[in-house]
């Protein structure tokens, strides 16, 4: 199997890890019955963990279609390997390392993994077209 598809598998590994940080550190701060209820009205503020937790899995959610997209692309198109997947592993290397940078409150890093992220999706892009 290509390993541009071997990521999409693993990707979606990540994508829950990502959703499950940001549930898990929303719980701790909002409360189980706040979890498990229907969350009507106005949430409580999140604290910086647990916003940097929501923010981060939104970040992810931004780029993650591009990923599936271009990762598919490639696939049907018949053009995995080469580019195409050393911007697939830059793309989700990154992504595993920006969550714990973002957790953090690392600042300056944390924007040069993302940007490293989207260096990856533009090969994936170039071995596409």
């Amino acid at each position: 199997m290509p390993l541009e598809l071997t990521l999409v598998g693993a990707s979606t590994i990540l994508l829950l890890v990502y959703v499950m940080v940001q549930g898990q550190t929303a719980t701790r701060e909002r409360g189980m019955d706040w979890n498990a209820g229907p969350r009507d009205g106005d949430a409580k503020p999140l604290g910086p963990v647990a916003g940097r937790a929501a923010r981060a899995l939104a970040n992810f959610q931004e780029t993650y279609p591009a990923f599936l997209a271009l990762a598919l692309g490639l696939a049907v198109a018949g053009k995995t390997g080469g580019l195409g997947a050393v911007g697939a592993a830059t793309w989700f290397g990154a992504r595993i390392v920006y969550l714990p940078l973002y957790l953090a409150g690392i600042p300056y890093i944390r924007s040069l993994v993302w940007a490293v992220s989207i260096l990856g999706l533009a090969l994936m892009l170039f071995r596409l077209l």
